[in-house]
């Protein structure tokens, strides 16, 4: 019965990606034909029903429509342009220095907003028109702004390591949080090395010298932006409050900033914006019900230690299996949406590493930063397509520019990977 549930469930799943449906419904439906397997009708949609609500039903949740909001109101509120600018001044003069500055500022705007997405469109929307005037390819400029995006994922705040924090049964938010700046400034660095290279041996132009004045000019500007940072990682780390605390204050302190400081942002413009946040939020709760639903048939159907157990029979050595597991995260990562892919796959792979002595928070951080590769593949990587989309290019012609980037990132996943202290030093400082 066993071997049966699991065909039932990934063939189905698998039919029905094929056949285009969305990816919140194919989980449900896959879900619940598995249960039908060994429950009758009216129990299977009543139980699934029932669990898709109770994995809604976490107080934790509640920042992710709060970040959300925060990211709409950076988005509209001057504070990109204020990012670039500032990106530009600190890294503008070296060789390739637009793609330096569209790294940092991605860095820098997605640590802010905590989306790929929105950091992708913004940050894309205004550096790729200029790097194509400076000289820049536009392939290669849409090659930096999708993969550079990602780094948002990583660097705190981050939803996606809130949902990791629900689906790994309470890991801390807060260590979670702390432990994902080192590897994300890592991922950031090793896309600029390689950024720089491809700049040097393309001869693209450099900018032109910044005085300290100037530089310091810039900071104060983007001061105000940068501050979020300090109140919402500094609130959580001093304990002044929680994680979904904070996402409500970081929604208090984009509103005073864009429209009261920055004034970007009139009173008008917020239904919009609210509209736009709810409609993003109903998609992400959509996923994770679903996939929570998706999450208990598998435990009821056994497959987490099914699987468990099938991984350890291949081999007790950790690097082997962490190996295993990476590559089996990059394979899912190109068919699924990284929210969907947290919440089934944390119950399966969890168990595994805990069991080989690897750190919830290092293993989260791992995950996260194997995903975001998939953000900027085919078919469904939703960085690419409005990476390509502000860019106006198609796909094709990004893919070989994105190839060295690709492995810049494989490289930097690896070293997370196989050196823990580089997301478990920071919350072992902060006694996390």
């Amino acid at each position: 019965m066993e071997l049966l549930e699991i065909l039932v469930l990934v063939v189905s799943f698998v039919v029905l990606l094929i056949l285009g449906v969305p990816i919140a419904f194919s989980i449900g439906i896959a879900a619940l034909l598995t249960m039908l397997v060994s429950i009758a009708p009216e129990p299977a949609f009543t139980t699934l029903a029932q669990r898709m609500a109770t994995g809604l039903d976490s107080f934790a949740l509640l920042a992710i429509p709060f970040f959300i909001l925060a990211g709409q109101l950076m988005n509209r509120g001057g504070i990109a342009t204020r990012l670039i600018d500032l990106a530009k001044s600190l890294v503008g003069t070296l060789p390739g220095g637009l793609a330096y500055v569209n790294i940092v500022a991605c860095m820098l705007f997605g640590a802010i907003s905590g989306s790929a997405v929105a950091a992708a469109s913004a940050i894309g929307g205004i550096m790729n028109p200029r790097m194509v005037k400076e000289g820049y390819s536009r392939p290669f400029s849409a090659a930096v702004n999708i993969t550079s995006a990602t780094t948002g994922m990583i660097i705190p705040p981050s939803n996606i390591l809130i949902v990791y924090s629900l689906a790994s049964g309470g890991v801390s938010i807060a260590a979670l949080f702390v432990a994902g700046y080192i590897p994300g400034f890592l991922l950031g660095f090793v896309l600029m090395l390689v950024a720089g290279v491809i700049s040097y041996k393309k001869k693209y132009p450099v900018g032109d010298r910044t005085s300290l004045r100037e530089v310091l000019r810039k900071f104060l500007d983007a001061l105000p932006s940068l501050l979020l940072l300090l109140v919402v990682i500094g609130g959580i780390i001093a304990g002044v409050f929680t994680a979904t605390e904070a996402s409500a204050v970081a929604v208090l302190y984009t509103v005073i900033l864009s429209m009261l400081v920055y004034r970007q942002v009139k009173v008008s413009d917020l239904p919009d914006i609210l509209i736009h946040t709810a409609i993003t939020t109903a998609i992400v709760m959509l996923l994770i019900g679903t996939s929570m639903g998706m999450s208990w048939v598998m435990s009821y159907a056994n497959i987490p230690q099914a699987f468990s157990d099938a991984l350890l029979s291949v081999s007790d050595n950790k690097i082997i299996i962490l190996i295993i597991i990476n590559l089996i995260l990059l394979f899912v990562g190109i068919f699924m949406d990284m929210t969907p892919a947290v919440l089934i796959f944390t119950p399966i792979f969890l168990p595994v590493v805990r069991e080989l002595g690897v750190d919830p928070v290092h293993f989260g951080i791992m995950m996260v930063m194997n995903l975001c590769i998939g953000l900027c593949t085919p078919p469904v990587g939703s960085v690419l397509f409005v990476g390509c989309g502000v860019a106006e290019i198609s796909i094709s012609k990004v893919i070989k520019p994105l190839i060295p980037l690709f492995l810049a990132m494989v490289v930097a996943l690896l070293l997370v990977t196989y050196i823990p202290a580089l997301s478990l030093w920071l919350p072992r400082v902060f006694g996390l």
